[in-house]
């Protein structure tokens, strides 16, 4: 009995904390236009198997300390979570190089920095591989996701001043105070290497057989994708380098553009990564349990999914989201397919941790898994906001859906309490206002009461379920009016929100343009901003 219960615990441990033993198993993402020259991409996943002899991770610069505060307490808050991967990567046999660069006179006696030292130069050094990387060819498709010319200090002046007068207090320089790695990360003085030189750590990869790097450190747009062993130089050279996008951090000031939080401002360029530089992994995947967050970043996460031909939602959408949600939410993408329009990749993962869902979906069946995910969702209660053609995303009319996928005609009734029918004439355009019992909702907050001019066609939506609230009508000269925007409470407990309003001309309206946020908040549970600018600032001249 005792020996068994011993084996137990031993299987469940293991089981536990993946990759404690053999291989690694590593889900690596990344983003893949979805056509040439689309602009869109999809987020996706796959699956790689890695001899951990064959694999290091690199720590990048984190430092004991840094002229921003708050990057310090950023670090010293997931430098925990480092320590564990650390050590339970260099237990599997992983290799670990810390490279906390400019840093290399306080290990000078260090067996780790020795070890580094001896490692004969390799006989295939890439050129430039001793200097810093500010771009590798596949970015130029790309538009620098973030303005960093201020050198992305996030402290409040008044913090930020006092900060430097305590780092001269102590005798330091508060422009460059760090002079070694942080404590909280243990070097192995038997295993591990130090080095901050690209050719010295290109070298112990070529003499050890690693072609799998792991980086991890800060800040990532800036070290890690630049210094002579980032992300850039690693992966032009032929490395299968990857980030492990929840062990860095960004220097980003929420007061430059895009003006999005600190958080997304680190999305955009794990995302700008992912398209055009290398994949990602996280730090579960090594020891277990879910990815880490820093503390402070509570961002509902909205997922927006786009397949519709006729109204350019996937474009209009992904700009007004990133324009005015990227301050108080983290928001993902799902594009359609562009060869296959019954499919929609990337959408089962996106909808595992969404809080929010907003569709812009015309008549389509999908693959029975991303069709179970959409249900699935829905049945747990979550918000769910539908533009336009939502209303009949899943319907072909009742036709037998293509083998392998699914569809949904009752999602209209069942998500939105609607009664979609048709609409009326393009030519027609229509008067769109606040109905008369409608006045005091949240979503409404801040719409002028003014009549507004629909360029798109009226749909035909009456009647709604009596058990509705109706938001906004619209009627077209000779017409009964119709319903164009309301909520609804669902049989599952889910609250939802529907408009037919998103022809491509609403998005330019900042009627249509608050009524939208402000579903998004109101769906969220956040409270709903009380000004907004819709005047979208222009992105920086310099990007890079």
């Amino acid at each position: 009995m005792y020996q068994s219960q011993i084996v137990s615990c031993l299987l469940a441990f293991v089981f536990a904390v993946p990759c404690l033993a053999g291989d690694l198993e590593m889900t690596l993402r990344y983003q893949k236009e979805t056509s040439p020259d689309s602009g869109r991409y999809h987020q996706l996943t796959r699956q790689e198997t890695w001899k951990p002899s064959e694999t290091a991770i690199i720590v990048c610069d984190v430092w004991d300390l840094h002229h921003c505060q708050n990057a310090v307490l950023r670090a010293q808050e997931f430098a925990p979570r480092l320590e564990r991967v650390l050590t339970t990567a260099r237990e599997q046999g992983v290799t670990i190089i810390h490279a906390p660069s400019g840093c290399m006179n306080h290990y000078a006696e260090h067996p780790a920095r020795k070890r580094a030292q001896l490692v004969a130069p390799s006989p295939t050094l890439p050129d430039e591989i001793t200097k810093w990387c500010y771009q590798i060819p596949a970015e130029e498709k790309g538009v620098y996701p973030l303005d960093q010319t201020d050198g992305g200090e996030d402290d409040e002046p008044e913090q930020h001043a006092k900060w430097a007068a305590e780092l001269e207090s102590r005798g330091l320089n508060p422009r460059a105070p760090w002079s070694k790695q942080t404590d909280l990360l243990t070097i192995d003085s038997d295993k591990d290497y130090i080095s901050d030189k690209g050719d010295e750590i290109w070298s112990i990869l070529t003499a050890k057989g690693i072609d799998n790097v792991i980086l991890t450190g800060v800040h990532t747009n800036m070290c890690v994708l630049g210094r002579p062993f980032g992300l850039r130089q690693l992966s032009k050279n032929g490395k299968n380098v990857v980030l492990m996008r929840d062990m860095t951090d960004t220097m980003y000031n929420p007061g430059a553009w895009p003006y999005v939080s600190h958080f997304t401002g680190t999305d955009r360029i794990i995302s700008h990564i992912e398209k055009f530089v290398a994949p990602t992994v996280s730090s579960d995947q090594l020891i277990g349990g879910k990815p880490f967050v820093l503390q402070g970043d509570d961002r509902p996460h909205v997922v927006i999914v786009m397949a519709e031909a006729e109204y350019e939602t996937n474009r209009t959408l992904p700009k007004f989201a990133s324009s005015y949600l990227g301050k108080d939410f983290r928001v993902s993408y799902c594009f359609e397919n562009d060869s296959n329009r019954d499919d929609i990749p990337g959408l089962d993962t996106a909808l595992s941790t969404a809080d929010v869902l907003v569709l812009s979906v015309r008549r389509r069946a999908l693959p029975v898994k991303q069709m179970d995910a959409v249900r699935n969702y829905v049945a747990s209660g979550k918000p769910v906001i539908g533009i336009r053609t939502a209303c009949h995303a899943f319907s072909i009319h009742g036709k037998q859906p293509p083998a392998g996928t699914a569809t949904w005609e009752a999602f209209d009734p069942e998500v939105f309490g609607g009664n979609y029918h048709g609409h009326f004439s393009n030519k027609l355009t229509s008067l769109v206002e606040v109905a008369s019992a409608a006045a005091d909702h949240p979503i409404l907050q801040g719409i002028s009461h003014e009549p507004y001019t629909q360029r798109g066609s009226l749909y035909k939506t009456s009647p709604i379920v009596d058990s509705a609230k109706l938001l906004l009508v619209g009627a077209i000269e000779g017409e009964s009016q119709e319903p164009v925007a309301w909520t609804f409470d669902r049989a599952d407990g889910g609250k939802s929100f529907f408009t037919s309003l998103g022809h491509k001309t609403d998005f330019d309206q900042p009627m249509f343009q608050r009524l939208v946020l402000n579903s998004i908040y109101w769906a969220a549970g956040q409270p709903i901003p009380v000004e907004v600018d819709f005047e979208i600032p222009a992105e920086p001249v310099k990007k890079w």
